[in-house]
């Protein structure tokens, strides 16, 4: 992991993609149970003027490096998902007359 580049934000995401570029896949197993507790201990980033500096710094590394990556369209996206919104709401069929 780039602990330098990558503090807190976007660690996690940074190596799902490095696992995806050598070839691995990431499994979903419906069995197990997580429970993320995010900013529970460290605060939220947008109430600090650091905190956020440091996150849109972080957020900026992570669209430098994977540029390439975030402008392709997803292909793990659901297709029948809308791309218009970000509630992950159906995509309604196209009314043929």
């Amino acid at each position: 992991m780039e602990e330098n580049k990558f503090k807190v934000a976007f660690n996690d995401v940074d190596f799902c993609l490095k696992i995806l570029e050598k070839g691995y896949r990431i499994v979903y197993n419906p069995y197990i149970e997580l429970y993320h507790f995010e900013s529970k201990t460290r605060g939220y980033d947008d109430l600090d003027i650091n905190k956020k500096a440091r996150f849109d710094k972080e957020a900026e590394s992570f669209k430098i490096k994977w540029k390439k990556v975030l402008n392709k369209p997803d292909k793990y996206y659901n297709r029948n998902f809308t791309r218009s919104k970000v509630d992950f709401s159906i995509e309604p069929e196209e009314i043929k007359y």
